[in-house]
């Protein structure tokens, strides 16, 4: 019996975009496959019934994959791939895999010869470093920052020195509700020449992608709290 595939299944970022980001060979991948590795099974049932495919939840089987998920449990989560059924992995937003627990899956899946399928689809981490106007040639994405307000001084100030030594556009994110609180940290530990991109609700109706200074953050602040926000610092 041939192996299933792993479709790596992209969700939306915001929420009723789906007609705008959400490609044809998504929905039909979606539309026939039966098992789902789902980081929240309310939002993943949520997210297909919002595609209107016609498919019968109560014929799906779904299991979680999130950053709880022990690695030990991987094999038995990928078994209906060795029974010649595909498995697809939904994000609780965007990509799976980047960032995303996702990736463990993944790894296993190579490890025994799976063949992975990454579906394109939207990407906060890509569409924020496209906007930006920063290097795309080099960049690192670096996901959370600590969250002791000494650490994370000492964490910016190292990216900054690697930005501009490196021309590295460098890229983070925070939980929403603690955007403001990293925003204030910017503006008080990096140089005021040094350039921040500030890309707010991706793919909404009120997204906004906005480059500007240090020194010009500090004189129009902007209110991040709640909000999905992927933020890019590059020195000069």
């Amino acid at each position: 019996m041939p192996q299933g595939k792993l479709f790596l299944i992209p969700n939306v970022l915001a929420e009723n975009t789906a007609e705008q980001v959400i490609t044809p060979q998504v929905k039909e991948v979606i539309a026939h496959t039966k098992v789902f590795l789902v980081e929240n099974l309310r939002t993943a049932r949520r997210y297909i019934s919002s595609l209107k495919l016609g498919v019968n939840l109560e014929e799906i089987h779904m299991e979680i994959l999130d950053k709880n998920t022990p690695p030990e449990s991987i094999n038995r989560l990928l078994q209906p791939l060795f029974k010649g059924a595909d498995i697809g992995i939904i994000s609780e937003a965007g990509c799976p895999g980047i960032a995303d627990p996702g990736a463990l899956a993944v790894a296993h899946a190579h490890t025994w010869a799976i063949q992975v399928v990454p579906l394109s689809g939207p990407s906060s981490m890509f569409l924020a470093l496209m906007g930006s106007g920063f290097s795309g040639q080099s960049f690192a994405f670096h996901g959370y920052l600590p969250i002791d307000k000494k650490e994370r001084a000492t964490a910016l100030k190292k990216l900054e020195a690697e930005s501009l030594r490196e021309k590295r556009s460098q890229i983070f994110m925070e939980t929403p509700f603690r955007n403001n609180q990293l925003l204030e940290v910017l503006t008080r530990t990096l140089s005021p020449q040094t350039k921040l991109c500030i890309a707010k609700n991706l793919t909404a109706k009120d997204e906004l992608i906005q480059t500007k200074s240090i020194q010009d953050w500090k004189k129009s602040p902007i209110d991040l709290h709640k909000i999905p926000t992927v933020f890019i610092l590059q020195s000069f």
